[in-house]
């Protein structure tokens, strides 16, 4: 049985609406999905641990061409880019467990990517953000 593809609207840096809540000290980005307050997600984002491996990563981003993907390692999971368009790039994330793209022009992902400078630094108020993961985290049963 094929699944559904969901796509939540496309996110720029110029949108009215706030559809970023924040970045948190472990680079999750913490999206407010189709403008509903309610409807919050946290998409593990990029973290590097020298200049040159974000550099790395940006040429990747930048050199993806329409239907190619990127798939980008976490500890514990993994950040899925596609090429949509020429400046249609998408984020694969579950939204209330249905599989969802997140929809950006370039230059916002590519904004994202860069708060994986290893001198880059939340705002206080994002610690919060990260603090809610983890409490969620131990809400979770350890084994089914």
């Amino acid at each position: 049985m094929m699944h559904g593809l969901s796509l939540a609207p496309r996110y720029r840096l110029d949108d009215v609406d706030p559809w970023l809540l924040g970045i948190d000290p472990s680079r999750h980005y913490w999206l407010q999905v189709n403008g509903n307050p309610q409807q919050r997600v946290a998409i593990p984002g990029v973290c590097v641990q020298s200049i040159s491996e974000l550099r790395e990563i940006m040429e990747a981003v930048r050199s993806l061409l329409p239907g190619q993907q990127l798939q980008i390692q976490r500890a514990a999971s993994c950040l899925e880019i596609h090429c949509v368009a020429d400046n249609l790039l998408a984020i694969a994330h579950p939204v209330d467990g249905a599989p969802t793209w997140h929809l950006f022009d370039r230059e916002t992902l590519e904004s994202l990517v860069m708060s994986a400078h290893p001198h880059w630094q939340c705002r206080p108020q994002d610690v919060e953000l990260g603090r809610q993961q983890l409490w969620q985290s131990f809400q979770l049963p350890v084994a089914a």
